[in-house]
């Protein structure tokens, strides 16, 4: 198997794009496809701040090491939820590349850590609470990520959101049909009102196994292992049922997640029409002043709750 542009030995081969590539082309095509949907999706420009979440995984790893690597001024932030055997080995996996990689290229690395400033770590909390561990979890990243972006004036925050989750969240959300959740599905989400950073997704058109060569072959070191509060999330269950589909089908993913895309944009739930919808409904919170449908977010509501569980 040849490289589909050098025609040197291939290290990988591409199904769904009929394309195999040897590792210098590999990564190059890895740049390419993220650059293309950061233009294409209006997600920044090159003077733009941007605050990337990590998580020591191989998805916000690659995406930090790719932004750097494209001239992008990328910091990062990191929130250590303190489960335990997991949380100390993807910190230590986040610290490590940020010591190696990211501080040469001027890049830095905030940490919010669970255990300190909310009270207890996620397990606790979600006890505390009576909610799911990953939807406490869900709750507090968005609340600390936005929270970082806004006050240290970040101009737009990334994830590392790949084709498969999106594709995966795509097939739940029509399977319950969650037509708000649909309609906020876009690779950009603009800053809509005062308090909220613009969220953008720049791996939306790589697959999870193209990120993982990818991490392997430019020796980025990630934690493989699943978070372990992750166990039974129909996610991954979705992840699966796609992933069968298109080792029958190359490119269902693509197809099916593309295609959604293209129909958004042409129609009224482009995010655009969101963000008017959202400049009608939300204010600031009472407590903390973020953004909320309700007096208070759901973040502040579920620390109250923490809090009178524990007195």
């Amino acid at each position: 198997m040849n490289c589909t542009k050098c025609k040197t030995k291939a290290v990988i081969d591409l199904p769904r794009h009929n394309a195999a590539f040897c590792q210098p082309c590999f990564t190059t095509y890895v740049h390419d496809q993220t650059a293309y949907a950061i233009k294409h999706a209006r997600m920044f420009g090159p003077d733009d701040r941007i605050l990337v979440a990590v998580s020591g995984g191989k998805d916000s790893l690659a995406l930090w090491d790719i932004l750097l690597k494209l001239g992008y001024k990328a910091d990062a932030l990191y929130v250590d939820l303190g489960i335990p055997g997991y949380s100390a080995k993807s910190r230590e996996k986040v610290e490590r590349f940020a010591e190696a990689i990211a501080r040469p290229k001027g890049a830095t690395l905030h940490t919010h850590t669970v255990q300190e400033e909310e009270g207890a770590g996620i397990k606790e909390l979600s006890n505390l609470v009576h909610r799911p561990t990953c939807a406490t979890c869900g709750t507090i990243k968005r609340y600390q990520f936005n929270k970082t972006a806004v006050d240290q004036d970040y101009d737009v925050m990334a994830t590392g959101h790949n084709l498969d989750d999106e594709a995966a969240r795509l097939l739940g959300n029509v399977l319950h049909w969650q037509e708000e959740y649909l309609d906020k599905q876009s690779p950009t989400l603009p800053a809509s009102v005062e308090g909220f950073a613009k969220k953008v997704k720049p791996l939306y058109r790589l697959s999870e196994r193209e990120l993982a060569a990818y991490a392997v072959l430019n020796k980025i070191d990630y934690i493989v292992e699943e978070c372990p509060m992750a166990k039974g999330s129909k996610m991954l269950l979705y992840k699966e049922a796609l992933n069968r589909l298109e080792t029958d089908s190359p490119g269902t993913k693509h197809r099916f997640y593309f295609g959604f895309l293209d129909k958004q944009e042409r129609g009224a739930t482009a995010p655009q029409s969101m963000a008017d919808k959202d400049r009608a409904s939300l204010h600031p919170c009472a407590a903390c002043g973020q953004p909320t449908t309700g007096e208070t977010c759901s973040y502040c509501k579920m620390m109250a709750r923490a809090s009178a569980a524990k007195s």
